[in-house]
């Protein structure tokens, strides 16, 4: 499968928060959207909390990929994590997520990145083998997430 990469703006705001919709409804997320569409206008808007790609297939939209930064002395500086990675139904299995894999870890190479993080439901057993072929390694540890302030 043929797949192109762009990167979002500003203008690709109401698409972006369509495929986040879709997403969060997959995966059982709750989907707020006065809190989504600030916090994504955020990213859009400066890159230095990371970048949003949107995922193409010819001249469909395929999908999109949210990459965020963070700093680790354990992973020796800046480091980033795969916030989210979404690929619609019909792009899936015909490697539209390895070629995101590739694309994002280039992206943080350029951008001085030590070490990329991602996270994945326990039960999702295809997105794990996905992880997994392209390298990623389970560190035997929990995500644990204590909400500071919710909208």
């Amino acid at each position: 499968m043929s797949v192109r990469f762009s990167l979002a703006g500003p203008a690709d705001e109401v698409l972006v928060l369509s495929l986040m919709r879709e997403f969060y409804e997959l995966e059982h997320l709750t989907f707020v959207e006065e809190p989504a569409r600030a916090a994504l206008r955020q990213i859009l808007e400066s890159h230095t909390y990371g970048s949003i790609a949107l995922i193409h297939s010819g001249e469909e939209l395929a999908g999109y990929l949210v990459l965020t930064f963070g700093f680790s002395l354990e992973f020796h500086g800046r480091d980033a994590l795969v916030d989210e990675l979404y690929v619609r139904e019909p792009f899936r299995g015909r490697g539209a997520g390895t070629l995101s894999l590739a694309f994002v870890e280039e992206l943080c190479r350029t951008e001085g990145v030590h070490a990329l993080h991602l996270e994945v439901d326990r039960a999702n057993e295809s997105a794990q083998r996905l992880y997994h072929r392209a390298g990623y390694q389970d560190h035997d540890r929990y995500l644990l997430t204590k909400w500071l302030e919710r909208e």
